[in-house]
């Protein structure tokens, strides 16, 4: 199973941007030399009480440069905001820089705040991602092409460079509404599942879903999946259940809150629930979300979690949430990220 930390590059309450930029490159800097599988790169915009990671592709070619085997994954660049050529240059060029250790995992983010704030309306979000998606690959595989589309026009375009993993860096995609994980497995590509808005219980009956539809479109094996979710390992049960209390109760109230009033949205749809599940995240109690949520305890209770979900979802791998909320200390989050790599990581090996 592969062993990734989904970082946000948390801005903790009192620091410098400088400060958690040192901070966050020291948990990677441990991450390379701890034996981590890979490190996953949010894209976080305009949150300055809780991230400076705005520009993922920029971090993951800086993380290139200090690290020799650890892998580099976006998760998710969001790519409605993307200009597809400008994008699909500055991918091939990390993926280059990083001597093809770069996961291009993509999305289009539930919140639309971030759309009104680049002037891009929500409502065309699944179109510009499958037009963008599109582009992209025809960039990475096509020594020419042109395009016309509803949102984009080129002529005779010719990326350069093109990325050293061919046909492309492996893309991975983001699901959260039921329909996309029937449209994630036709496209034939792994597949991330979050449990931050939704119950792990809730998880099976999807991934059925999705690996039915990629068995039903033909492709070889049976789809990857690669599970987003927050963990906290600790010397001990009561420390592991009681560190990361505040921090997370305080993400899961304000993703509840911005989720709820996304309901309205253009471009929201019925089927996403958003307003129900809004609402059960600001109202959820620690317990449920220690249940639900979350993975937490001793190396050996979160060992045997991570088993039951990988037997019960076919796990290939996870994005461990090591910090969320961002109200984690740094040296607690080097200290769950040491136990991890060091006391969970290899008993799956």
């Amino acid at each position: 199973m592969e062993f990734g930390m989904f970082h946000e590059f948390q801005a903790l309450p009192g620091e410098t941007a400088a400060q958690s930029f040192a901070h966050s490159m020291a948990q990677v800097d441990a991450a390379e030399e701890w034996g981590l599988d890979a490190m996953w790169l949010a894209e976080l915009h305009f949150a300055p009480d809780r991230s400076v990671l705005s520009a993922p592709l920029i971090l993951a070619a800086a993380i290139a440069q200090r690290t020799r085997r650890l892998r580099i994954g976006t998760a998710v660049q969001v790519l409605p905001l993307c200009h597809p050529l400008r994008l699909a240059e500055e991918v091939a060029t990390v993926d280059q820089l990083s001597g093809g250790r770069l996961i291009f995992g993509v999305g289009r983010s539930g919140f639309a705040h971030t759309y009104r704030t680049y002037g891009v309306d929500y409502g065309e979000s699944r179109e510009r991602f499958a037009e963008t998606l599109a582009i992209v690959k025809r960039a990475f595989t096509e020594d020419r092409f042109s395009h016309r589309g509803k949102y984009f026009a080129y002529d005779d375009v010719r990326l350069a460079p093109k990325p050293l993993q061919q046909p492309w860096p492996e893309i991975r995609i983001a699901a959260a509404s039921p329909d996309t994980y029937v449209e994630v497995a036709e496209m034939g590509h792994p597949i991330f599942v979050a449990a931050r808005i939704g119950n792990l219980s809730e998880l099976a009956p999807l991934v059925r879903t999705y690996r039915a539809a990629w068995k039903k479109a033909g492709h070889a094996g049976e789809g990857q999946v690669f599970l987003r979710v927050p963990v906290y390992v600790a010397a001990s049960d009561e420390r592991a259940r009681e560190e990361p209390r505040e921090s997370i109760m305080h993400l899961l109230r304000t993703i509840g809150g911005r989720l709820a009033e996304s309901a309205t949205a253009s471009g929201a749809r019925a089927l996403e629930n958003r307003a129900e599940r809004g609402a059960r995240m600001q109202a959820i109690d620690y317990e449920e979300v220690l249940r639900e949520r979350m993975i937490v305890g001793t190396p050996d209770r979160v060992v045997g979690r991570l088993r039951e979900l990988h037997d019960e979802l076919g796990l290939d791998g996870i994005l461990a949430e090591l910090n969320p909320g961002s109200l984690i200390p740094h040296d607690r989050v080097m200290e769950a990220l040491r136990l991890l790599c060091r006391e969970v990581m290899p008993r799956f090996r």
